[in-house]
């Protein structure tokens, strides 16, 4: 009889864990300016709200890797971050599923043995837009300098070599 009384209050104690009636509010930074840049930084920050004031574990889906979810040190934020080289990184916007510990290890098995991941639905999903980033003018002013020196340079010497002969 105990041992069905504890198993009981583990399996209450599991359900209740869970993360009921999720409501999330994200925003996101990605750079505006990638003249210096190799990579594009995507960085998310976003605060869940669960109906029974739960605080989970949760791991993000970037670009089919999941990553663990940092979790800011007094508990109320969340964030997540990657990066896409600049050929990678498109225009638009990014909708970045976040799974629980439970459903996390669902989609790890389910990848694990080779199946289809798409039966495991997220607890929450949050959207980075990305409206692209300024890689500086189609010609720099070095450039610019050096054709308009070389045309000054050609004018004088073709002038010169005009008066000379």
């Amino acid at each position: 009889m105990l041992r069905f009384v504890l198993a009981v209050s583990c399996l209450v104690a599991v359900a209740a864990g869970a993360c009921t009636n999720p409501k999330v509010s994200a925003s996101s930074y990605t750079p505006a300016d990638s003249q210096v840049l190799a990579a594009i930084p995507f960085i998310a920050e976003f605060t869940l709200e669960c109906g029974n004031n739960e605080k989970p574990a949760l791991f993000a889906d970037t670009n089919g890797a999941l990553v663990p979810v940092t979790t800011s040190l007094d508990g109320a934020k969340y964030q997540v971050s990657w990066v896409k080289t600049l050929k990678e990184a498109a225009k638009g916007e990014f909708t970045v599923p976040l799974y629980d510990s439970e459903s996390y290890a669902q989609l790890k098995r389910a990848m694990d043995k080779g199946e289809d991941a798409s039966g495991v639905a997220p607890l929450v999903s949050i959207v980075i837009s990305y409206p692209g980033s300024y890689s500086g003018p189609l010609f720099n002013s070095e450039h610019f300098a050096l054709f308009l020196s070389a045309a000054v340079f050609y004018l004088a010497f073709s002038s010169k070599s005009k008066l000379l002969a």
